[in-house]
């Protein structure tokens, strides 16, 4: 384990670990006012997630956009950009991949892998976008990101009712078989369930983000920037190039979670009335995974479980889909509130301290 990943565990993990604890206690504190049982419902949320093959291929299904959202927003974070356009990329990055899923006819080791390029690489330019502005003009990345979502949206639903249309449906015409992302003996090992290659598109997208800011010279003027852009210019840096490059890195991530949501679980595109919410909820996994790739794999676990689980204490247990949002909520309030989770940590911490001395 390399220093990088000790200072992780020992100085990030523990504080969303307990933040986890006490929403999930608040959680429970909410349910019982609502005269819900909070242990039924939890127990319920496990077994609608492991309870069989098929749940558990679909809580990972679920996961896999979270892992790649969560990625983009931790890559600006990073740089000491807030990437809130994660939701716009993805889009694009979605509609990419329907076009090309769509009108190309080619082999499948080429079709696939050209959706999956294409779409990456539409997202990262519409995050270079605001990295352009951001750069060259001066303007605020989370007022440009934010329009840029709305603007995704409205351009993709053009693009998919001028020129994808299904006759007479409200979606794209289903890609072809040949640029699917789906694997079919893996989906059988899991009950069926919509389970791709986009899981694995997004652990090593995890890896490959490790890499590029631990391990690469560029990541190290990446994160120079993102500390001190005077700094980095008086060293010789340029800092609107890397501006714009850590934009597009990220928006190459959400937009790789556009594209497994529609090459591997969809195979088509709605006209959809609003964004999917994936992009924001990408923020929330890069907060409580402290901006690390290990940490947002595991934050995405978490929310992915939570999300899919939340049907699990609706049948099991009677209680409201709208709870689970309320237990999210409060993991990202006590993880974003450090002062309230040291103050409980404080006891322990000075018992420790005092044993050390000792």
């Amino acid at each position: 384990m390399d220093k990088v990943t000790k200072v992780f565990v020992k100085d990030t993990a523990l504080v969303p670990l307990v933040a986890i604890v006490l929403g999930l206690l608040f959680g429970a504190l909410v349910m019982l006012l609502g005269g819900y049982n909070p242990v039924a419902a939890y127990i319920s949320l496990l077994g609608k997630v492991f309870g069989n093959p098929y749940n558990m291929g679909e809580t990972i299904r679920e996961i896999t956009p979270l892992i790649l959202t969560g990625l983009s927003v931790a890559f600006a974070f990073r740089t000491g950009l807030f990437n809130i356009g994660a939701e716009g990329q993805f889009m694009i990055g979605m509609t990419g991949a329907t076009w090309i899923g769509v009108k190309l006819s080619l082999p499948w080791f080429i079709h696939a892998p050209l959706a999956v390029i294409v779409g990456g690489l539409l997202g990262g330019l519409w995050g270079g976008i605001a990295g352009y502005l951001k750069a060259r003009r001066g303007v605020n990345e989370v007022i440009t990101t934010i329009m840029l979502n709305w603007i995704a949206l409205f351009l993709s639903n053009y693009i998919v009712n001028r020129f994808l249309l299904q006759p007479g449906q409200q979606r794209s015409y289903m890609i072809q078989d040949s640029a699917s992302l789906s694997i079919g003996w893996l989906s059988e090992l899991f009950g069926n369930s919509r389970m791709h290659w986009g899981t694995f598109i997004a652990l090593a997208g995890a890896v490959i983000f490790y890499v590029v800011l631990w391990k690469m010279k560029q990541g190290y003027e990446l994160r120079a920037v993102g500390h001190n852009p005077h700094a980095a210019q008086y060293a010789g840096m340029n800092v609107n190039r890397n501006i714009i490059k850590a934009m597009v890195i990220g928006g190459i991530f959400a937009g790789l979670a556009g594209v497994v949501e529609t090459l591997g679980v969809f195979h088509y595109q709605v006209i959809a009335a609003s964004t999917p919410g994936y992009g924001f909820d990408g923020v929330a996994v890069a907060l409580l995974g402290g901006n690390h790739p290990l940490g947002v794999v595991l934050a995405a676990v978490l929310f992915g479980m939570l999300t899919y689980g939340s049907a699990g204490m609706s049948f099991g247990a009677d209680v409201p889909p709208e709870i689970i949002r309320v237990v999210i909520a409060s993991v990202i309030f006590f993880v974003a509130s450090h002062g309230i989770v040291r103050w409980v940590l404080k006891p322990l911490m000075a018992k420790r301290k005092k044993e050390e001395v000792a």
